[in-house]
């Protein structure tokens, strides 16, 4: 069956709606930003680039580095725009947008975060990078799928709404886990691993207290002391649950790497983020194209 014109949004020229561009535009590995402003800091290490484009915060870059084929495309910040740019690509690379129907074969993409977080353990610096092993969200966004419950870890899941006391007014966490695939590429004894926690929210509901105060109070300390086998929560931000639950549905791997801005127990900031930031993309785009 073919997607009606109001479910496959389609701009004049035929590109994607949102993310603004065509198939041929889009490489099999996508680096993903939430800061428009970060895609030229990756594409500039690019040996060449193919295609821009730009559209609201969404912002791609497709190019070359070491022979290897990249599209690098910034999705905003939190869960929604990562339904919207995920939902998009994949329908770039595994629908037909003249027929509107699925294509019979499949495309299958690899999404790699590189974003910015603040580490809930006091043993994580500053200026060190996090890949989250788990994406654990506290958002809600996959219970908006049929299916969802395929890819989460009921087991942790459980243990960590025991844990936290967590309230049943708020939606059920749900536990994803990354790519082995991309785990092997990108991980070395520069990075650490853990669980990283999505919130929807910056403030109240990453336990920030401004004039409103958040509930629960203590949501860090919570997170914090919870251990699953060794299983820790390593950070917190607000996009990898959703990049791990629609990848993994979709068929896609994915992986979230990030730059440990603050640490959110010791109450520190970096000194330096942006250049944090620059040290995390050389890394990674080094691992990527070996």
């Amino acid at each position: 069956m073919s997607k009606a014109a109001s479910e496959l949004v389609l701009n004049a020229d035929g590109s994607i709606y949102h993310c603004n561009i065509k198939p041929e535009h889009l490489a099999d590995t996508i680096i993903t930003v939430g800061d428009p402003n970060r895609v030229e800091k990756v594409s500039r290490h690019f040996d060449s680039i193919e295609h821009k484009a730009s559209k609201r915060e969404i912002v791609t870059h497709t190019g070359t580095l070491n022979g290897k084929r990249l599209t690098v495309i910034s999705t905003g910040m939190g869960t929604d725009n990562i339904d919207i740019v995920f939902s998009e690509l994949d329908a770039l690379a595994n629908i037909d947008l003249e027929t509107g129907e699925i294509n019979k074969d499949f495309r299958k993409l690899s999404f790699v975060r590189l974003g910015t977080s603040g580490a809930l353990q006091a043993d994580i610096p500053v200026d060190s990078f996090v890949i989250g092993s788990h994406g654990l969200g506290l958002d809600g966004l996959l219970h908006y799928y049929v299916g969802s419950e395929s890819v989460m870890n009921k087991e942790i899941e459980d243990a960590f709404i025991n844990h936290v006391d967590w309230s049943s007014n708020k939606s059920r966490p749900y536990l994803v886990k990354g790519s082995d695939s991309l785990l092997d590429k990108l991980a070395s004894e520069k990075t650490i691993q853990g669980i990283t926690a999505t919130a929807c929210g910056f403030y109240g509901p990453q336990g920030r207290n401004l004039r409103l105060q958040p509930n629960p109070a203590d949501i860090n300390e919570r997170l914090t002391s919870f251990n699953y086998n060794g299983l820790r929560i390593s950070n917190f931000e607000m996009e990898t649950s959703a990049i791990y639950g629609l990848a993994a549905m979709m068929g896609h791997e994915a992986l979230s790497v990030n730059a440990i801005v603050a640490n959110r127990i010791l109450g520190e900031f970096s000194s330096d983020s942006y250049k944090a930031v620059d040290a995390m993309i050389e890394y990674s785009l080094e691992k990527l194209t070996k």
